[in-house]
């Protein structure tokens, strides 16, 4: 699988999980300026802004997962 491949991957794997905890980041995705630098790094992936009750909302996920 190539890295586009696989990081598409990843963004919609994230995508589904943040839904399942009820948040959504509109400005997910793949941080296209990595695409075209010649080293051969992964690409990034941007989670983009949120607002604060979205923040709050990730806050409380990832507190309630690392609980577990």
């Amino acid at each position: 699988m190539n890295p586009h491949h696989e990081t598409d991957a990843c963004v919609e794997d994230l995508r589904t999980a943040l839904e399942a905890n009820g948040i959504t980041l509109p400005s997910l995705g793949i941080d296209l300026p990595t695409f075209a630098g010649t080293l051969p790094t992964r690409p990034l992936i941007a989670l983009g802004n949120c607002n604060q009750t979205t923040a709050r909302a990730l806050i409380s996920a990832l507190r309630k997962a690392a609980e577990r």
